[in-house]
């Protein structure tokens, strides 16, 4: 568990971990939209009658493994197998969690349901890159670790 001093004062003006932080959370937002994304298009694209909220679960699953598969994928180009799968699954829960959830909730305000069409998906995507962005810099910021 890290401890955080009440004195720490964060910096949130620094660009370049504005800029790191952005990117980490780009590619967060990749791994997770590939799995969320297909799975919402397959219940879609079927018709198989399942209820919404079940779907979004399933969708928010796939999102996170997904993106934990494309990110072992990533550093396995820089390290071990097992330590880059160590790694992936170590990656922010937080952040993949609450990258998926505003991606689905955009999806069921503005659609109704768990519908893709052409205009919904990039505000999903965008709700889904903002919504973890400040918690991705503090980590980098007071923890020093990178979601990515």
């Amino acid at each position: 568990m890290v401890a955080i001093t009440k004195n720490r004062k964060i910096n949130w003006i620094q660009p370049g971990k504005w800029k790191k932080a952005s990117y980490n959370t780009f590619w967060c937002l990749l791994g997770c939209s590939i799995g969320d994304l297909g799975t919402i298009a397959y219940f879609q694209f079927t018709g198989t009658p399942w209820p919404t909220l079940m779907i979004m679960c399933l969708a928010i699953v796939m999102g996170l493994m997904t993106s934990i598969l494309l990110e072992t994928i990533v550093l396995s180009t820089q390290m071990a197998i097992s330590t880059a799968i160590r790694t992936a699954l170590g990656m922010s829960m937080i952040s993949m969690v609450s990258m998926e959830v505003a991606m689905n909730l955009m999806d069921i305000i503005l659609t109704g349901g768990a519908l893709l069409t052409w205009w919904v998906i990039p505000i999903m995507l965008t709700a889904g890159f903002v919504t973890p962005l400040p918690y991705n810099y503090w980590r980098l910021e007071v923890l020093g670790k990178a979601c990515h």
